[in-house]
């Protein structure tokens, strides 16, 4: 067993070795390298990815023989906008290199019996071609977006650079953006999101025969367990919604029957107190935008309710419905808490991510305001009680639209924020910075300069803000702590208010927050304590 240890959060890890038969730790041992490693068939070789000391890009890929310790360099990724990532599929047959972009990918592959051997290319780089490979032992599956904006998925028989002659077993969907894809001996298990909502798709490989596994939420998520068997005739899946814990399922894909292994305990905690909710809202532009609420049942919208709202949206990653333990000490107060799914995520397509990224990123801090204002007029929401969150990407979602609408809110909590986008963007040698250009846009670039600037939260003018609380951690690897004091200090220095700026640096944590279980929650009690104080003071409470 190979184990990793980060013990300042800068996502530097040192590597051991255990023997599982006699228990012993092998001398040997990786110092400073990403937490992404992968064994080979052997039974004493492993592949690992190692960052950049200075920007923190994964580039280069090494080979070693835990019983000589012969170690080598067997991949490096010269292109700065690239980072490599090792992954294996569920067969063990192959593993894989990918070369990632924002919107490009590369992989190269090999068998994973013979880990001497030289990793050879799957398909070239194009620009904004990407791709994932997977196998079935005899043949390989690939899931692309070529001529397929949400993607689709094709099988060959073996590697070949003419896509004309790949077989298109899954087409692409307008309405449903593929996320992933398991392959099984007998099966393929495709993720989905179609309207907004997770789905988990079965195709018998012979056949291509699909079924869905039924839900009933109306706002859930759901994602197939890593843990699978090649071999086996059980897909292992974990649901859960913003009110009922995370529980774990197995599905029989020939019988199409779902069995229920277990759900997170929660102590004294009854999930028929409370009720979920997915509306949709228009925004400015006409664009309808879902938004999931959790409240409890004698909750009504009669516009006197505290709203707590969560927005993300950057990179393509959806904000998923999840249940949050920690959310229920507000919910239990009598709070509404709102996930506003904002352009720049995935939820609903391909399209919705490239609508809230480059020249399109004003959509998602314009999203999050409409729905906060849609929330207030359908009565969920006292407009004088309106709270927000959003932490590293969605701190600069929570910067933004504290420039453009400092009225709207009476607090905000910023965790971790990217605020300084402009003056991060132009520094080449800050973490993330080269990779990203896909994503911001390059401020080399005279448009995307100005564009950026125009929504920078440290662009800022003397106004009066909403109160303010801004974490960060010294340790970072993806928002340097000298981001979220640099802006603080400049609020502090030009706000015409009286209203409490408060910044928080954890000296020994990174991007993550603190490590351990009750060091989080009492990260996250402090968040609460800020809003609760406020929302207290305006009762008289305090």
């Amino acid at each position: 067993m190979a184990f990793g240890i980060d013990t300042k959060g800068r996502r530097f890890f040192d590597f051991e070795f255990k023997n599982l038969v006699t228990g012993k730790i092998l001398p040997l041992r990786i110092q400073n390298i990403t937490a992404n490693l992968v064994w080979a068939a052997d039974n004493e070789t492993v592949f690992y990815a190692e960052q950049n000391p200075k920007t923190l890009r994964s580039e280069k890929i090494y080979r070693l023989n835990i019983k000589s310790g012969e170690k080598k360099l067997v991949y490096f990724e010269q292109d700065e906008t690239f980072g490599v990532f090792l992954y294996q599929s569920v067969s063990k047959k192959f593993i894989y290199i990918a070369s990632n972009s924002t919107l490009t990918t590369e992989i190269r592959y090999l068998e994973a019996k013979y880990p001497e051997r030289p990793f050879q290319i799957f398909l070239d780089r194009e620009r904004e071609h990407e791709y994932e490979v997977q196998d079935g032992r005899d043949r390989f599956y690939v899931v692309s977006n070529w001529k397929a904006k949400n993607f689709r998925v094709f099988e060959l028989m073996r590697p070949s650079s003419d896509r004309s002659t790949w077989k298109e077993i899954i087409p692409h969907r307008a309405d449903t953006l593929i996320t992933s894809l398991t392959v099984f001996k007998n099966y393929l298990v495709v993720s989905e999101k179609t309207n907004g909502l997770d789905q988990i798709r079965i195709y018998d490989r012979k056949t291509l025969v699909s079924s869905l596994i039924p839900f009933t939420d109306q706002s859930y998520t759901v994602g197939v367990h890593s843990a699978a068997e090649f071999e086996s005739e059980l897909v292992r899946y974990d649901y859960e919604s913003m009110r009922i814990p995370e529980t774990t399922f197995d599905f029989d894909m020939k019988k199409l029957t779902s069995q229920r292994l277990k759900t997170r305990e929660v102590p004294t905690y009854n999930q028929e107190l409370y009720r979920t909710e997915r509306i949709w809202v228009q925004g400015r532009d006409g664009t309808k935008i879902p938004v999931s609420l959790l409240m409890r049942k004698d909750v009504s919208a009669n516009g006197k309710n505290p709203l707590f709202i969560y927005g993300y949206g950057a990179y393509g990653a959806s904000s998923d419905p999840l249940f949050s333990q920690t959310i229920m000490s507000l919910v239990d107060r009598g709070f509404v808490y709102a996930i506003a799914h904002v352009r720049g995520g995935s939820e609903l397509g391909r399209s919705w991510y490239d609508d809230g990224r480059g020249l399109h990123k004003k959509n998602s801090f314009n999203d999050f305001i409409d729905c906060t204002e849609a929330l207030i007029s359908l009565k969920y929401a006292d407009p004088r009680r309106i709270y927000a969150y959003g932490a590293s990407a969605g701190g600069l979602l929570m910067g933004a639209v504290m420039n453009q609408r400092p009225d709207l809110y009476r607090g905000i909590v910023a965790a971790v924020p990217f605020v300084d986008v402009i003056t991060t963007m132009l520094d080449e040698s800050i973490p993330l910075t080269t990779s990203e250009y896909d994503e911001w846009g390059n401020p080399n670039e005279k448009t995307y300069y100005e564009y950026i600037l125009s929504y920078s939260p440290t662009t800022t003018s003397p106004k009066s803000y909403p109160h303010l609380f801004v974490t960060t951690g010294l340790h970072d690897s993806q928002v340097q702590y000298w981001e979220p004091a640099k802006w603080v200090a400049k609020l502090r220095e030009l706000k015409t208010d009286s209203n409490l700026i408060l910044l928080k640096t954890n000296m020994s944590a990174g991007h993550g927050g603190a490590s351990g279980r009750y060091n989080s929650l009492k990260e996250r009690a402090t968040d609460f304590a800020f809003v609760l104080l406020l929302d207290g003071v305006y009762h008289g409470a305090y």
